[in-house]
């Protein structure tokens, strides 16, 4: 049933029973309304149709992602294997090996989700979770590899100080991304649908995830760039690769900033318009979908730094 505040009172977002998140690639953590539901601002309802346009474009452009991404996954490790010689700081054989894999990880989960975005997801809650488990861990690892990269040396040679750290990285992110597995699930209006988050805005599961992904995208890129411009040897040190590398965190930071607001909107922190309610989830997704990017764009990155 429609839902309508008067004129007299504040506009905020209103939710309709079979509301989705599809949240699982480019974000709808907020509305979505495939019942249209109502605000009435001005004598002027709000409309919020992103959902439509997130199941009928996000197939498409994931399986298109996907296969860029193999095919420039599959030439990185091809030159990895083939030119060993032309791997030095800041992208040494040992950390540019383990992002192939961080974003083969990645590219990997894109045609499972896409045709459950298409046809509704089938495979279950308990896989539902498990994917974005995964998906978060590939991202966890990539952005602590890229970041460890950058600011020390320890990369450049595969010895147990490297293993280990190694090891450390892979734990480290799985255990970071542990909370997106909690706070997603499956929803069944009006078809199944696996999404990013079935908890309540101010659960902690979903406090975590957030504040862990906030600190991915947003504190760490942040953190690099003030130690790079303070840190003399640092400074002394950069070069094109390493700008190459940052190519993660500039994709990702714009989702970052999005997840943040969408953060402040539900816990009515910030007061929408009707302009915020229409047109927001569309900011939101395009920012996700930026992001995604990376698994294709990383890898020709990569390779364009050593082989151009």
């Amino acid at each position: 049933p429609d839902a309508r505040w008067s004129r007299s009172q504040t506009p905020s977002i209103l939710e309709s029973e079979t509301s989705q998140d599809l949240q699982e690639i480019m974000g709808n953590f907020s509305y979505d309304d495939s019942n249209f539901t109502f605000l009435d601002y001005d004598a002027a309802p709000c409309h919020n149709q992103y959902c439509l346009f997130f199941q009928r474009v996000a197939p498409a452009f994931l399986a298109v992602t996907c296969a860029v991404a193999a095919l420039g996954t599959g030439a990185l490790l091809v030159a990895l294997v083939k030119w060993p010689h032309v791997w030095g700081w800041p992208q040494s054989r040992a950390l540019v090996a383990q992002l192939a894999v961080g974003t083969g990880l990645f590219a990997t989960l894109l045609p499972a989700v896409a045709v459950g975005i298409g046809q509704g997801w089938r495979l279950g809650s308990g896989l539902c979770r498990l994917t974005h488990l995964l998906w978060h861990w590939s991202l966890f690892v990539q952005g602590l590899l890229v970041g460890s990269g950058s600011c020390c040396t320890v990369w450049c040679r595969w010895d147990p100080q490297s293993r280990r750290l190694a090891v450390a990285v892979w734990a480290g992110a799985l255990l970071l991304a542990t909370p997106a597995a909690l706070a997603s699930g499956t929803v069944a209006a009006p078809q199944t649908s696996c999404i990013r988050r079935t908890v309540d805005i101010l659960s902690p599961a979903y406090l975590l995830h957030l504040t862990f992904c906030l600190c991915l995208f947003l504190l760490l890129p942040a953190v690099l760039v003030v130690a790079t411009l303070s840190v003399p040897q640092l400074r002394a040190g950069w070069e094109p690769g390493i700008g190459m590398s940052w190519l993660f965190f500039v994709l990702w930071v714009p989702h970052g900033v999005g997840l943040a607001v969408d953060f402040l909107l539900h816990a009515r922190l910030l007061q929408p318009t009707c302009s915020t309610f229409e047109s927001f989830d569309y900011a939101l997704g395009l920012s996700e979908g930026l992001g995604v990017l990376h698994c294709g764009l990383g890898p020709a990155a990569l390779l364009a730094t050593r082989f151009c």
